[in-house]
């Protein structure tokens, strides 16, 4: 039995969609809205009850857990609590300070003392995190290289726990850095350009982030927010992203002119 604690994104839908086809499972829903209340093997909790997700884990024998899609920070003042989760919340809001990769790291700690491991979030889906490589006919020129090595510099000198993993780079240039809103927020920021599109922007990992939660995550919606700002390419990082709808991306990419580079 494989326990699933689930967020929000795409990328939850389509691992149970790999693991129903094989293997024994459940839901720990942590999404708003319920995601996955239709499943028969769901529980929708708060992050705050850990007591519960404990309870539900081991009385269902789940050794092992996987997390996938973004576990978006909690109010602490309002979420509920059970006797656990008074135990273990202090830890959780100390961490909550370091940033988004913090909190999980903690999470993940828990949750090993308790006698439970956490697995990689890919460990059932190899196929959608890419190797190194340029995946379009589209290749960076010398300007995009340089704008990539802006990116790089920019994202090794954040701090050690920040959540920031992307940043938007043009003429040699750091625009924007990807918030706790995401992506498509930090997209949002840059100036739109219509003609002789360029800039790039890079996901990598957090620093310091725990490899088997949370790994940068793009798709064709992203191809597209990218398309409208006028950005030229994507940079991500070797077997370090999650690339959902793949060959429609690609496909987008070559249409636009467009590159997806993995370094």
């Amino acid at each position: 039995m494989i326990g699933l604690i689930f967020g929000e994104t795409d990328f939850p839908k389509y691992i149970l969609k790999k693991i129903k086809k094989k293997y024994k499972y459940l839901i720990i829903d942590l999404t708003k809205k319920k995601n996955f209340k239709k499943d028969k093997n769901s529980y929708s909790v708060s992050i705050g009850q850990f007591g519960k997700i404990l309870s539900i884990l081991k009385s269902n024998n789940c050794k092992k857990v996987l997390f996938a899609g973004k576990v978006v920070k909690p109010n602490f003042k309002s979420i509920k609590l059970d006797l656990k989760g008074i135990f273990y919340i202090p830890k959780i809001i100390k961490s909550s300070k370091l940033g988004d990769a913090a909190i999980l790291k903690q999470i993940i700690n828990i949750l090993k003392k308790e006698k439970i491991q956490t697995i990689s979030s890919n460990k059932y889906t190899p196929e959608i995190s890419l190797p190194k490589g340029n995946y379009t006919l589209i290749k960076p020129n010398t300007f995009d290289k340089k704008d990539i090595k802006c990116g790089e510099k920019a994202l090794n000198k954040s701090g050690n726990f920040s959540f920031i993993q992307g940043a938007i780079c043009r003429n040699n240039k750091i625009e924007a850095f990807e918030g706790s809103g995401g992506t498509q927020k930090m997209i949002k920021k840059v100036k739109k350009i219509t003609k002789s599109p360029n800039g790039i922007l890079i996901k990598f990992p957090k620093k310091r982030q725990d490899l088997r939660v949370d790994l940068p995550t793009i798709g064709l919606e992203t191809l597209k927010q990218c398309k409208k700002a006028g950005l030229k390419g994507i940079v991500l990082k070797h077997k370090l992203n999650i690339f959902l709808n793949k060959r429609q991306s690609v496909k987008y990419a070559n249409r636009n002119k467009m590159f997806i580079l993995v370094k």
